[in-house]
């Protein structure tokens, strides 16, 4: 009885285990891009007068908090629509306002979001290293109908968070009218 339990243990600790083990889940393939077909594309973008609008506010929205700051505006490819700066906002903003616009049309993403995943994850750090990106909150993209059209960046608040908040209400109050 001694050696017939140990072997019966032996026999049937694997079957145990493959009824309590869970299949692996295999990861969903990614679904296939679809190009397009003609030799030519057709993609929104932001209206000039639009990013005059959003920058201009967001630098009014940070001034009723008591901030000096830079807005800048770029379109769905990163170039510039439109620039606003306080009279009294620092030198440093003007590039900080426009590499957070920059980095979050380029991404697609909000610049706060963007450290947020290197933060969690760093293998993910060589992004800040593309030329021209900035990785601190203060950016954000703008979409219409779900396709980015542009993109918002405001530096010179003492937070990113205060920064991109002055732009996405901005954003929201030109966009609902």
């Amino acid at each position: 009885m001694k050696r017939t339990l140990p072997a019966l243990l032996a026999l049937s600790l694997p079957a145990a285990l493959a009824q309590t083990a869970q299949p692996a889940q295999a990861t969903p393939a990614p679904q296939p891009i679809q190009l397009a077909t003609t030799p030519t594309v057709t993609q929104a973008s932001l209206s000039t007068s639009a990013a005059v609008r959003i920058a201009q506010l967001a630098v009014q929205n940070c001034a009723q908090g008591g901030y000096n700051v830079t807005a800048t505006v770029v379109d769905h490819a990163g170039v510039t629509l439109a620039v606003a700066r306080a009279e009294n906002a620092g030198p440093h903003t003007v590039d900080a306002a426009f590499r957070k616009a920059y980095t979050s049309a380029s991404a697609r993403n909000t610049t706060a979001a963007i450290a947020e995943n290197i933060r969690n994850n760093p293998a993910q750090a060589e992004l800040a290293r593309i030329d021209r990106f900035l990785v601190l909150a203060g950016g954000a993209p703008i979409r219409v109908n779900n396709a980015v059209v542009g993109a918002v960046g405001v530096g010179g608040a003492p937070s990113g968070t205060i920064d991109e908040k002055c732009a996405t209400d901005a954003v929201t109050t030109v966009l609902s009218r």
